[in-house]
């Protein structure tokens, strides 16, 4: 077995605004969540892809299901953003239609997610946000995907350091995850170098909201201080999905991604489940996302 350490923060609301202040003594001893040993990989497509497409109505997410279903990937992350009324969660006719579609053309719904904004202090806007999230995770009950992908919060606020920030936050997130387990949702945080810029940041957030029902969307493109690879690597333990990108941070700067570097991570970290990837162009990018399709395919098969 294939053996992942999480420490596991003491669920006293009390002391979450402190969090960075607490001794090392008032952690809970280590939970272990086990992994079989090796690396069982699910190519899936990231909607975001198709983001122009998709927003403008040029395409559905019906649309992205044949897409995957002819290029043989095995899942479609179908961002909420591209469902009718987002941010309001769409009616069970469209969910089911989608979830039908999907599953006769062997394409399977790894994932949904929203944009939720946490790191604001007004209360009234995290509660109307926390409610959003929970809306969701019963949307991606009903399409029968496994994960939300939810973020932190769009940038540092004024006024507040960062640990009085996630001392709300990871209450906010724990609400999340125990709706999450109510319905069988895992709820996982995307760090997209927003209020979350580095893995030790994520990690911190994902120790103190201590649920088995929160994890990490591990975003390659979006670790953008220090070697890439090495913050990846300390973040793949607590991975539940993935977005790989055509492109990672080194720096500040943007450099194009090394599979290898990616697949060599994996293959020692032993992670199993989907892998979505994403592809981004100007004009129709069904192009670069069979190139970049195929580049995966031919790394991950090496």
């Amino acid at each position: 077995m294939f053996s992942i350490d999480r420490r596991r923060f003491l669920s006293n609301s009390a002391t979450l605004a402190a969090v960075a202040t607490i001794p090392a003594s008032a952690f809970a001893e280590p939970e272990i969540v086990h992994r079989e040993a090796g690396v069982k990989l699910k190519l899936g497509l990231n909607a975001y892809s198709f983001n122009k497409q998709l927003r403008e109505g040029s395409m559905t997410l019906m649309d992205s299901v044949h897409f995957c279903a002819k290029q043989g990937v095995d899942a479609l992350d179908a961002t909420g953003y591209y469902f009718p009324g987002y941010p309001n969660a769409p009616t069970d006719e469209y969910i089911y239609n989608l979830k039908r579609l999907a599953f006769v053309n062997g394409v399977a719904i790894s994932g949904t997610g929203v944009r939720n904004d946490f790191a604001v202090a007004d209360p009234t806007s995290r509660r109307k946000d926390v409610q959003m999230v929970k809306d969701w995770i019963v949307v991606a009950s009903k399409l029968g995907a496994p994960v939300i992908r939810v973020f932190s919060g769009v940038t540092r606020p004024a006024g507040y350091s960062f640990d009085q920030a996630l001392g709300w936050m990871v209450s906010d997130f724990q609400e999340c995850a125990a709706f999450g387990k109510e319905h069988g949702v895992v709820v996982a945080v995307q760090q997209h170098n927003d209020f979350l810029k580095t893995a030790a940041e994520t990690i911190k957030l994902t120790d103190a909201v201590g649920s088995d029902w929160f994890g990490c969307i591990l975003d390659i493109g979006s670790l953008r201080s220090g070697d890439p690879y090495a913050e990846i690597e300390k973040l793949v333990p607590y991975a539940v999905s993935w977005q790989i990108k055509e492109e990672v941070g080194r720096n500040g700067k943007s450099e194009p991604v090394n599979l290898k570097r990616i697949k060599t991570i994996i293959d020692r970290s032993g992670y199993r489940g989907y892998l979505p990837f994403e592809a981004l162009d100007s004009g129709d990018p069904r192009a670069k996302i069979i190139a970049f399709l195929g580049e995966i395919r031919r790394t991950f098969a090496a």
